[in-house]
């Protein structure tokens, strides 16, 4: 009989711990993340030279497009604090910083709050809700949400203002859809961004970023006007 009793009580343990158990994963991504640059230092940082476009599958309308841009338009004082697109910021300078918002009943993460130096706020959302119609308002940030596969977080941005895939002219249009995969390694954060785009590229764009966790590192405050 005792043995019964133990048994019993070693299933209902089992089966209260599994109940517990969150139905998809549960990684944290919150923190300060310090860019790491490898060879993509030149890229990232002093940024390309012009009419370099080599491995990017852009159309003859984003080749025209990029060689009849001038350098001198990010002197006018719109442009001093334009944000760079969700879909470019990854591959700046600028740490981000990601915050978690968790449902208090459930406990599960419902959406990740990311921001850069020189941007607000991008919600990217995990409670389901559907994605705008497509003439909705179209922001530097689009309207992201995502979902768990296994330990990666795989987000779907959408409403995307024009931006550039490169900061030489290089053009990105308000039509493109960006796939990101977020994954976590310790203290190492890889975004592997995925940019479709109809108007400027032949095929999808695939680039990837690292970071690591850095403890106490806080950017710095927002320094311009909010712009959305």
């Amino acid at each position: 009989m005792r043995a019964q009793v133990v048994r019993f009580v070693a299933l209902l343990a089992i089966a209260l711990v599994v109940s517990a158990a969150p139905v998809a994963a549960q990684v944290d991504f919150s923190g300060e993340w310090a860019p790491r640059f490898w060879e993509d230092q030149p890229e990232r940082v002093p940024g390309p030279e012009l009419g370099d476009y080599l491995g990017i599958p852009i159309s003859d309308a984003a080749r025209l497009r990029a060689e009849s841009w001038d350098a001198s338009i990010q002197t006018l004082p719109e442009w001093q604090c334009r944000p760079h697109s969700a879909d470019y910021i990854w591959r700046g300078p600028s740490a981000p910083t990601i915050s978690k918002e968790v449902d208090p009943v459930s406990r599960e993460i419902v959406s990740f709050h990311a921001q850069w130096l020189r941007s607000v706020d991008r919600a990217v959302y995990l409670d389901g809700r559907p994605h705008p119609p497509a003439d909705a308002l179209h922001t530097w940030a689009g309207f992201s949400t995502a979902k768990w596969d296994g330990d990666i977080l795989t987000v779907t941005v959408t409403h995307l203002k024009e931006g550039y895939l490169r900061r030489n002219g290089l053009p990105r249009s308000d039509k493109a859809t960006l796939t990101e995969h977020w994954i976590r390694n310790g203290d190492f954060l890889t975004v592997v961004t995925i940019v479709t785009d109809p108007v400027y590229l032949t095929e999808p764009f695939v680039r990837s970023t690292d970071y690591e966790l850095v403890l106490g590192q806080n950017i710095p405050p927002y320094p311009c006007g909010i712009v959305q």
